[in-house]
Protein backbone atom coordinates (compact mmCIF):
# COMPACT_ATOMS: atom_id res chain seq x y z
CA UNK A 1 0.00 0.00 0.00
CA UNK A 2 1.02 3.83 -0.67
CA UNK A 3 -0.11 6.69 0.16
CA UNK A 4 -1.88 9.19 -2.62
CA UNK A 5 -2.47 12.87 -2.42
CA UNK A 6 -5.48 13.69 -3.20
CA UNK A 7 -5.93 17.46 -4.52
CA UNK A 8 -9.16 17.72 -2.66
CA UNK A 9 -9.31 15.71 0.38
CA UNK A 10 -5.50 15.31 0.89
CA UNK A 11 -3.26 11.71 1.11
CA UNK A 12 -5.15 9.22 1.70
CA UNK A 13 -4.32 5.12 1.13
CA UNK A 14 -4.45 3.76 -2.37
CA UNK A 15 -7.00 1.42 -1.60
CA UNK A 16 -9.39 4.51 -1.22
CA UNK A 17 -8.63 5.32 -4.94
CA UNK A 18 -9.23 3.59 -8.57
CA UNK A 19 -6.91 3.97 -11.36
CA UNK A 20 -8.08 4.82 -14.59
CA UNK A 21 -5.02 3.79 -16.22
CA UNK A 22 -2.25 6.08 -18.68
CA UNK A 23 -3.15 9.38 -18.56
CA UNK A 24 -2.01 12.24 -20.70
CA UNK A 25 -2.79 10.18 -24.18
CA UNK A 26 -3.30 12.36 -27.14
CA UNK A 27 -6.07 11.28 -29.22
CA UNK A 28 -5.84 10.89 -33.02
CA UNK A 29 -7.60 12.79 -35.85
CA UNK A 30 -11.33 12.22 -36.75
CA UNK A 31 -10.12 11.01 -39.99
CA UNK A 32 -6.86 8.98 -38.65
CA UNK A 33 -6.34 5.28 -39.63
CA UNK A 34 -7.78 2.19 -38.03
CA UNK A 35 -4.17 1.23 -36.59
CA UNK A 36 -4.07 4.90 -35.29
CA UNK A 37 -7.28 4.37 -33.55
CA UNK A 38 -6.64 0.68 -32.42
CA UNK A 39 -3.51 2.11 -30.65
CA UNK A 40 -5.07 4.72 -29.12
CA UNK A 41 -7.75 3.13 -27.82
CA UNK A 42 -6.33 -0.26 -26.30
CA UNK A 43 -2.49 0.22 -26.49
CA UNK A 44 -0.80 1.30 -23.22
CA UNK A 45 2.73 1.85 -22.35
CA UNK A 46 3.88 -0.21 -19.13
CA UNK A 47 7.15 1.14 -18.26
CA UNK A 48 9.17 0.44 -15.37
CA UNK A 49 9.73 3.73 -14.21
CA UNK A 50 7.93 7.71 -14.52
CA UNK A 51 4.40 6.81 -15.96
CA UNK A 52 1.49 9.18 -16.23
CA UNK A 53 -1.92 8.03 -14.51
CA UNK A 54 -5.21 9.07 -13.87
CA UNK A 55 -7.05 8.27 -10.66
CA UNK A 56 -10.05 8.46 -9.17
CA UNK A 57 -10.80 9.30 -5.36
CA UNK A 58 -14.01 6.66 -5.23
CA UNK A 59 -14.29 6.56 -1.34
CA UNK A 60 -13.61 10.31 -0.95
CA UNK A 61 -14.77 13.15 -3.09
CA UNK A 62 -15.15 11.30 -6.35
CA UNK A 63 -13.05 13.55 -8.13
CA UNK A 64 -10.65 12.68 -11.00
CA UNK A 65 -6.93 13.25 -11.37
CA UNK A 66 -3.39 12.83 -12.60
CA UNK A 67 -0.68 12.05 -11.02
CA UNK A 68 3.32 11.00 -12.37
CA UNK A 69 3.72 8.16 -10.46
CA UNK A 70 7.33 5.92 -10.23
CA UNK A 71 6.17 2.06 -11.00
CA UNK A 72 8.88 0.49 -8.95
CA UNK A 73 9.48 2.81 -6.04
CA UNK A 74 5.81 4.66 -6.10
CA UNK A 75 7.31 7.77 -5.64
CA UNK A 76 4.64 10.45 -6.79
CA UNK A 77 4.95 13.90 -8.02
CA UNK A 78 1.17 15.90 -8.15
CA UNK A 79 -1.46 15.39 -8.45
CA UNK A 80 -2.37 17.84 -11.10
CA UNK A 81 -5.58 18.71 -12.92
CA UNK A 82 -6.73 16.46 -16.24
CA UNK A 83 -7.03 20.06 -17.77
CA UNK A 84 -3.54 21.28 -17.11
CA UNK A 85 -0.35 20.53 -18.79
CA UNK A 86 1.76 17.15 -17.42
CA UNK A 87 4.64 17.96 -14.96
CA UNK A 88 8.05 16.89 -16.47
CA UNK A 89 9.42 13.42 -15.83
CA UNK A 90 12.18 13.60 -12.98
CA UNK A 91 15.96 12.04 -14.44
Amino acid sequence: MFLIPCPHCGERAQMEFSCGGEAVIVRPASAASDEAWADYLFGRANPKGWHYERWCHVHGCGEWFNLLRHTVTHAIRGPFAIRDAAPKVPQ
